[in-house]
């Protein structure tokens, strides 16, 4: 169980690592620097259930996809339990994303490692679909290698990201076999976001205020294992 759950982390740094790599041999041109807000949604149907995560550091409020259903029924039906009330977000990474919803992080001890618990629960299908990309924002499920891709059934991740530049877009699109839009390109060269994860993790909502509050999450000091100094706690209720 333990090594099956490992590989949740481990994965995101193979990816993160690899993409960074790409990216030092192929940047041609800078991105566009503007104001660092969420972009606005490609879904062509916006889902109506808001999450209010209130964490030590302020208040982020997410929207869930509709056309993830299987991914926004599991979330809905966690909070309304209390389930990720005093969990911690145990791993960040400035520039790339914030995990959390590890639910060994609720009694961890300083400095104990995490990211391997709710390898027990029963994975949820992927639901990948071109229309939502891991644009600066997406709230994204975690996975660990499964062949199948499908995801945890607690722990996530908000992107934070960084843009990109066309170049690296194509050579992207060109590795996953998709195309990205003029207005998903538009997205990742302005707002920024961590393309490479698209059609790889599942992506089922985004923040709709409070990117400020990721944006300060990505940048607390941390150990070397990505885990915050100073644990940054959670608690989730739907907004009516």
């Amino acid at each position: 169980m333990k090594t099956r759950t490992i590989l949740m982390s481990m994965a995101f740094i193979g990816l993160f690592s690899a993409f960074a790599t790409a990216q030092s041999k192929t940047a041609t041109q800078k991105p566009v620097a503007v104001k660092a807000e969420p972009a606005k949604a490609a879904e062509p149907n916006p889902g109506k259930t808001k999450v209010k995560i209130t964490t030590s550091m302020g208040v982020i409020i997410v929207r869930l996809y509709d056309a993830t259903p299987k991914h926004r029924d599991n979330f809905i039906k966690l909070v309304q339990q209390g389930f990720y009330d005093s969990l911690l977000f145990h791993r960040i990474i400035e520039n790339f994303m914030i995990q959390g919803g590890d639910p060994l992080s609720k009694n961890a001890a300083p400095g104990e490692m995490l990211g391997m618990g709710g390898g027990d629960m029963e994975r949820i299908p992927a639901e990948f679909n071109s229309n939502l990309i891991h644009k600066k924002g997406a709230l994204c499920a975690a996975r660990d290698g499964n062949p199948e891709k499908a995801s945890s059934a607690c722990q996530f991740y908000i992107v934070q990201g960084k843009p990109s530049t066309n170049e690296e877009l194509d050579m992207i699109a060109q590795q996953n076999g998709t195309k990205y839009t003029a207005e998903q390109k538009k997205i990742y060269t302005t707002i920024g976001g961590t393309p490479f994860l698209d059609m790889s993790y599942t992506v089922f909502g985004e923040v709709i205020s409070g990117i400020e509050v990721v944006n300060k999450i990505a940048s607390a000091e941390k150990e070397s294992s990505d885990r915050p100094k100073t644990d940054i706690r959670m608690k989730m209720e739907i907004l009516k």
